[in-house]
């Protein structure tokens, strides 16, 4: 067979063996993944639960142990991170429930044959208002959180009020 020479330059637009280009996805936006729902996302990861349990029971006994005031703010700092998660997650779970039972309710008024009824935002809202204010009552802290809102609104108040 006729050899080729390897000292000619390639042509230009020369046919090279095709790379297929690799396709990156977001399982957040795929449909490939399938469909979001917390509640089934919250029992696989229960076990989540009890790992932070003990990850903050760990940090804690660190916290206590430690004598370097730079390591002891960034324990703290960590701490005060894991409460604010743990509460944003029984937050979350709280007003989960609380949608969950209302869906329960209006499909008991539909067995009934009654027409369904659905709360607005703002509905939903002045009830949730209202299930704090009644949570801190119970707690005896409704007093101290009525203050501090008070003196919010007068900040608020003096900032609009023209400066003489």
């Amino acid at each position: 067979p006729l050899e080729m020479s390897a000292k000619r330059p390639a042509p230009f637009l020369r046919q090279v063996v095709p790379v297929r280009k690799k396709v990156q996805r977001d399982p957040r936006f795929d449909d490939l993944s399938g469909e979001y729902r917390p509640e089934i996302f919250m029992k696989t990861y229960s076990f989540l639960d009890s790992i932070k349990k003990q990850e903050k029971e760990m940090v804690q006994k660190q916290l206590k142990k430690c004598r370097n005031t730079e390591q002891k703010e960034k324990l703290q700092r960590l701490l005060n991170r894991m409460t604010q998660q743990e509460q944003a997650q029984k937050k979350q779970q709280k007003l989960r429930e609380r949608e969950l039972s209302l869906k329960r309710q209006q499909r008991e008024l539909a067995k009934q044959g009654k027409k369904p009824f659905f709360l607005k935002k703002s509905e939903k809202r002045k009830l949730e208002l209202a299930e704090k204010y009644a949570e801190l009552k119970r707690s005896g802290k409704l007093e101290s959180f009525l203050n501090k809102k008070r003196k919010r609104n007068a900040i608020k108040d003096k900032r609009h009020l023209p400066s003489q």
